[in-house]
């Protein structure tokens, strides 16, 4: 591969989706924990160059300090995490071109020091652009992660999504289904807001393991706006208890 930061990373898992707004990052970074939670060294990169959330998320906004050349990770809830969110003003847009982005996705792959990790988990930008290409190809044994909602004009871009990576051939680990449903806590029934069963229906016709539902839970979106994900703030909780059966069915997937 001839990355020299991540010449000591075992496995990497890329968080992938068709389309934004599908809880992505949520996902990323509550998988991420959860990998942790099974006794892994985990790392979190944030590759959505473009939409740099993982800094909110992990409650981050230090700059990283470097030693020479490359770039030392900050430390949170027991991961190594890295966002080129890190090195700007938060309301800076990025302006750039697609090479731009993919050298920039290089440069956090070699320059950043993640030393001897089980697992680095990648957030990729939605869509079939670029960064998800640079991906797949400078690391050929990188392994998929799809998330999508129910409703069919998301499972549409996800499907382009999938098809990519079965075309350069990557391994697809499974598909999540995010805001699947709605549960009040004053009734036991569920509203499925966007639909029934997409993901799983999807997971189905394009022969790709199922890996779990995530409802729309209020905790969930606080924890991430305060920079204290769910599997942190509420590990207990019924939705924590998914993102646990997902790292283990990725966990049992990867062998390791």
């Amino acid at each position: 591969m001839g990355l020299v930061g991540v010449d000591r990373v075992k496995h990497f898992i890329a968080v992938a989706s068709g389309k934004g707004g599908v809880g992505k990052t949520t996902v990323a970074v509550n998988l991420a924990l959860a990998m942790s939670g099974e006794g892994f060294n985990v790392g979190l990169l944030d590759a959505d160059i473009y939409g740099p959330n993982i800094p909110v998320m992990m409650g981050l906004s230090q700059r990283p300090k470097q030693e020479g050349k490359r770039i030392i990770p900050l430390e949170k809830f027991g991961l190594k995490v890295i966002s080129y969110g890190f090195f700007v003003d938060e309301n800076q847009p990025f302006i750039w071109r697609g090479p731009l982005v993919s050298k920039a996705i290089k440069e956090l792959l070699d320059r950043v020091k993640w030393g001897d990790l089980d697992c680095l988990v990648i957030d990729l930008p939605p869509g079939t652009g670029d960064p998800s290409i640079t991906t797949a190809q400078l690391i050929p044994d990188a392994s998929v992660v799809i998330v999508t909602t129910p409703q069919e004009v998301a499972l549409a871009d996800v499907r382009k999504a999938v098809n990519m990576f079965k075309r350069m051939k990557i391994r697809l680990l499974g598909i999540v289904e995010n805001m699947s449903y709605f549960q009040c806590s004053h009734s036991e029934a569920k509203i499925e807001i966007f639909g029934k069963g997409g993901g799983e229906e999807m997971s189905r016709q394009m022969d790709i393991p199922f890996l779990g539902v995530i409802p729309i839970d209020i905790d969930l979106r606080k924890g991430g706006d305060a920079g204290i994900p769910l599997m942190i703030g509420s590990p207990e909780s019924e939705t924590a208890k998914v993102f646990k059966e997902i790292a283990k069915k990725v966990k049992a997937s990867l062998d390791i």
